[in-house]
């Protein structure tokens, strides 16, 4: 299964979303990078295993699953999480994109691929619209904590 969407960031038409600039943008990915227990709903712990220039490998604990990712990154423009097929996981990925169409409009595009059928029966349809939904909340949530943590100054 193939599936993306956008969240606006800014809106400088409207004064009551407080409006973020690219570095902080990417300081908040970056944040979710190093330690993504605040941003996954049940996570236990993230350890990072191997650090390179543009490249983490992280071992996810969600408790009864420990899940291997690598995290690749262009700096300012994407990050991208590739889930390793395990006997737990099946493997997927998601990138997420800063995109500014114009100035100080900013948003974040997901991008998600995973395992899941792309032509499903109508017992899975449901179950994938499920996964949808539930990808797009992490999502926005992830943009909120991303807000949060700008607020509390802890990204500038």
């Amino acid at each position: 299964m193939k599936f993306e969407h956008l969240i606006q960031i800014n809106d400088p038409e409207n004064p009551l979303i407080e409006t973020l600039n690219r570095d902080q943008l990417w300081q908040g990915l970056l944040h979710r990078v190093e330690n993504a227990v605040p941003f996954l709903p049940g996570l236990e712990s993230c350890t990072i295993i191997e650090r390179q220039a543009d490249t983490l490998l992280r071992e996810l604990d969600f408790g009864p699953a420990v899940i291997h990712d690598r995290v690749t990154l262009a700096e300012r423009h994407w990050v991208r999480f590739d889930i390793q097929p395990s006997e737990v996981h099946p493997g997927g990925s998601l990138m997420i994109t800063i995109e500014e169409p114009e100035p100080a409009f900013l948003f974040l595009r997901f991008a998600y691929q995973t395992t899941l059928a792309t032509d499903p029966n109508s017992e899975e349809r449901a179950y994938i619209e499920y996964v949808k939904s539930a990808y797009h909340q992490s999502d926005v949530d992830c943009v909120r904590l991303i807000r949060t943590l700008a607020a509390g100054g802890r990204i500038q």
